[in-house]
């Protein structure tokens, strides 16, 4: 067993700096952009943008294959990964016990869920696509980390020695084979041919 060392809470902390995108400047581009929508005001625009975000987010934990997001922007969803190699630290067990406690997710097997944002099994090809990004919001995070180990066997296993397009794209497309498959069997009647 290993001590635990209690982390200085008065120690000075590095914060990385941090962009509002809801802010004047892109309110006012919205309200040039699209002028009917003038008479609404920033708390309006701002309620809506986040009432949306969080049907994509219920929506991608909902669903198996995630969704695709608007304007073919990328794809969102939810895989399950085999645990990391070093040790996970629960750092309120090991405060209160003194040693080092690792947290072996036994909820869900030892796998872990990781929030994946794809953009290359999309139709139309995204110029420059390696610079788009996701992060997910603290409430997405939040409703992933509470909800996955009740579901954790009903996400897509993702295999760290392949790529992402790849198991993705054949995962939706065996699930949508089985699909047409099922329904061909309910309508088949083996007396009309």
């Amino acid at each position: 067993m290993e001590a635990f060392r209690q982390p200085n809470l008065q120690a000075p902390r590095f914060r990385a700096d941090t962009y509002q995108v809801l802010n004047k400047e892109f309110f006012d581009r919205f309200r040039e952009k699209y002028p009917k929508y003038k008479n609404l005001r920033d708390p309006q625009l701002r309620s809506i943008i986040k009432s949306f975000n969080k049907r994509v987010y219920e929506t991608v934990i909902d669903k198996r294959n995630g969704i695709e997001l608007p304007e073919s922007l990328g794809c969102l969803f939810i895989g399950t990964c085999q645990a990391s190699k070093k040790k996970n630290i629960d750092f309120a067990k090991s405060k209160k016990y003194g040693v080092k406690v690792a947290n072996k997710n036994w909820d869900s097997n030892g796998k872990l869920a990781k929030i994946f944002f794809t953009n290359g099994t999309l139709k139309h090809k995204i110029k420059n696509k390696e610079f788009w990004g996701f992060t997910g919001c603290r409430e997405f995070k939040r409703a992933v980390a509470k909800t996955y180990p009740e579901n954790w066997n009903n996400y897509i296993v993702v295999d760290p020695r392949q790529k992402l397009k790849l198991a993705y794209s054949k995962k939706v497309a065996n699930e949508i084979r089985l699909k047409k498959q099922d329904n061909a069997l309910k309508d088949y009647n083996e007396f009309d041919l």
